[in-house]
């Protein structure tokens, strides 16, 4: 998962990404997008990258719903909607969870 490794710190990574869509957009014609990993170590943390990626203009964020935690997952829920976001919820180790036969 990418959340902010040494080597791609999410800053970087979410203005590379609107960079990318925006110069898309211009050169289609089309809507482009991508889902931005808001998921954190903590939720004032998400909560950082959530406001930004409002700030450049993302319309869909992405929270690992399972590794970034149930009250993290409701609050970002509840800020998306009270903001006009649009909310992808991904199933990072959910495997874990489904895939063992005697789980």
């Amino acid at each position: 998962n990418v959340n902010s490794q040494p080597f791609m710190r999410w800053r970087h990574r979410f203005d590379f990404v609107m960079e990318a869509i925006i110069k898309a957009e211009a050169e289609t014609g089309e809507r482009k997008g991508h889902y931005l990993n808001v998921t954190a170590p903590t939720s004032d943390q998400m909560m950082e990258r959530a406001e930004y990626a409002k700030e450049i203009g993302a319309p869909i964020i992405m929270h690992d719903y399972i590794t970034g935690g149930w009250s993290a997952n409701t609050q970002l829920a509840q800020w998306c909607q009270a903001n006009g976001m649009l909310l992808h919820i991904h199933r990072a180790m959910h495997a874990v969870l489904d895939r063992n036969p005697h789980h």
